[in-house]
C-alpha cells in the first residue's frame, strides 16, 4: 500500500514537470519562428466562433437568473434599483470569467484533447518529428494563442450578455425603469472591476488550453486511452480554472485596491 502511494506521488510529480516543460517549449516556439499561420486562423476560428453560441446562452441566462435571484433579495432592503449594480459587477468580475472558462474547457478543451490524442496514437505526431517538424510549434503554439485571443473576446460578449438578460428581467418582471437599470450598472462599475474582468480571462484561457494540450500529447492505450484523455481533460481543466480564478484574485485585489 505504501508503495502504490509512493507510486501515484511520483506519477502526479512527473506529470506536473512535464506540463510545465510543455508551458516553457510553448513560450519559446511562441516567440520564434517559424509561425503557422493557417493553423493559427484556423484555431481562431475553431475556439472562437465555434464557441460563440454556448457562450451567449450561457451569458444570457446566467443574468437573467443572477437579476431575477438578486431581486428578489434587494427588495428586502427596498433596494430593488440596485439590481443592475450588482449584475454588472458579478459578471464582470466573476460570472462572465469564469463560466466562459469553464464553458471552453468543456468544449475546446475536450476537442484538443481528443484531436491531439488521436493524432499520438495513430502515430502523426511522430510522422511530424520524422518530417522535421516541431509538434509543439505546429500543434501546441497555435492553439495557445489562439485561445489567448479569444477566450478573453468570448468573455467580453458574455458579459454584455449577461447584463442585457438582467435587463429584461428588470424591466419585465422587477418593474425597474430602464434607464435606472443600465444607470445603476454604469456607477456600479469601477475602473479596478473593468481591469479584473479584462485580464483574469488571459490567464485562464493559458490553463485551459496547454492542459488540454499537454494531456493530449501523453495519451496512451489506443481509442480507450482517447477518451480517458477527453475526460481527464475536461475534468483537469475546470478544476485549474476554479483554482486559477481564485488566485489570480487574490493576486489582483492586493494589486488594484
Amino acid at each position: 500500500m505504501p508503495g502504490h502511494i509512493e507510486d501515484r506521488v511520483k506519477a502526479a510529480v512527473l506529470e506536473v514537470q512535464e506540463y510545465v516543460r510543455l508551458c516553457v517549449t510553448t513560450a519559446r516556439a511562441a516567440t520564434s519562428r517559424p509561425f503557422y499561420r493557417y493553423d493559427f486562423v484556423e484555431q481562431l476560428d475553431s475556439i472562437g466562433v465555434g464557441s460563440l453560441t454556448v457562450v451567449v446562452l450561457t451569458g444570457l441566462f446566467t443574468g437573467a437568473v443572477l437579476a431575477l435571484q438578486s431581486g428578489i433579495s434587494l427588495d428586502q432592503f427596498g433596494a430593488r434599483e440596485e439590481v443592475g449594480r450588482l449584475v454588472g459587477a458579478s459578471m464582470v468580475k466573476e460570472l462572465g470569467p469564469v463560466l466562459t472558462a469553464l464553458m471552453v474547457t468543456g468544449r475546446v478543451g475536450s476537442g484538443i484533447a481528443a484531436e491531439l490524442g488521436s493524432m499520438l496514437v495513430t502515430e502523426q505526431v511522430a510522422a511530424l518529428r520524422a518530417l522535421g517538424t516541431d509538434p509543439v510549434r505546429k500543434l501546441v503554439v497555435p492553439r495557445v494563442l489562439a485561445g489567448l485571443l479569444m477566450v478573453p473576446a468570448l468573455t467580453a460578449i458574455s458579459n454584455g450578455v449577461g447584463m442585457i438578460g438582467a435587463w429584461f428581467i428588470a424591466v419585465a418582471q422587477l418593474r425597474v425603469a430602464s434607464s435606472v437599470y443600465w444607470n445603476s450598472v454604469w456607477y456600479g462599475l469601477y475602473m479596478e472591476d473593468v481591469w479584473m474582468g479584462l485580464l483574469k480571462p488571459f490567464f485562464l484561457a493559458f490553463v485551459i488550453v496547454t492542459i488540454a494540450c499537454h494531456v493530449g500529447l501523453r495519451t496512451s492505450g489506443g481509442t480507450q486511452g482517447v477518451g480517458r484523455a477527453t475526460t481527464r481533460a475536461v475534468v483537469a481543466g475546470s478544476v485549474a480554472v476554479l483554482a486559477v480564478d481564485f488566485f489570480v484574485t487574490k493576486l489582483m485585489i492586493f494589486v488594484l485596491y
